[in-house]
């Protein structure tokens, strides 16, 4: 599996969310470049990125950071938050981004979402957050009434290779993932990645989340552990590659 450190920009610094809760927010570094090159230094080679003001306010306030991270980290970057039309999608696809994440768009567009594929190929992915099984869109103020295994084969017929899932009660909290959930859209969509968000973090977590014996379980991102020094990436991809 692949270990993906994550990087949330508000306000341009780097912080977490308590359970996406933009008033339960903790600030760990004002420069996010800085903290990619650290990611880089210490063994990543993918970075998840998440422009937190782009998804509550539906258009991406990070362009620029997002654009000096990709040229000058030297990891893979996929890119989510408020990636509501085209033109910010092409914006990340000229930066240079791996995948650029569809979250609120790939709910309320399904049409756009397979246009996208078709132009993009595998550069589109699709972040799904859900909690109880139930989608969450719009930064997770807003719970539908679709399930998240639903929108999953609904990604997957479009043609998305990569869906990254995260489980919104668990996110932040420390306690492990919800590996029932992820069990559940790994079988759901065999042919696509699976990418798991939502608790992880601590070694025994992934070599949960290996157990599953899911192949197409591509990898985790791990967050507030990190930078909580709860543990460290290195005991974290020692864990995905044992």
């Amino acid at each position: 599996m692949v270990i993906l450190p994550a990087i949330d920009l508000k306000n341009g610094r780097c912080v977490r969310l308590l359970q996406g809760r933009a008033a339960d927010e903790t600030v760990y570094s004002d420069d996010p470049l800085a903290m990619a090159r650290r990611w880089h230094d210490e063994g990543a080679v993918e970075l998840h990125v998440v422009d937190l003001d782009g998804a509550f306010n539906g258009r991406p306030a990070h362009a620029d950071v997002i654009a000096e991270i990709v040229r000058t980290c030297g990891m893979a970057v996929e890119v989510g938050g408020g990636l509501r039309d085209d033109s910010t999608i092409e914006t990340l696809m000229a930066a240079g981004v791996s995948r650029a994440i569809l979250g609120t768009r790939a709910w309320a567009e399904p049409k756009a979402m397979a246009r996208l594929v078709k132009r993009f190929g595998d550069r589109i992915a699709v972040g799904i957050d859900a909690r109880d099984g139930f989608v969450q869109v719009k930064g997770w103020v807003e719970t539908t009434d679709l399930r998240a295994t639903d929108l999953a084969r609904r990604a997957a017929d479009a043609g998305v290779a990569t869906i990254i899932y995260t489980d919104t009660a668990t996110d932040g909290m420390l306690k492990g993932p919800n590996i029932r959930q992820m069990d559940q859209i790994c079988t759901a969509t065999p042919e696509c990645r699976i990418i798991a968000s939502g608790g992880v973090s601590a070694p025994d977590h992934i070599t949960a989340l290996r157990a599953l014996g899911h192949p197409n379980l591509y990898g985790a991102i791990v967050g507030k552990a990190l930078y909580d020094n709860k543990t460290t990436l290195a005991a974290m991809l020692a864990a995905a590659n044992a």
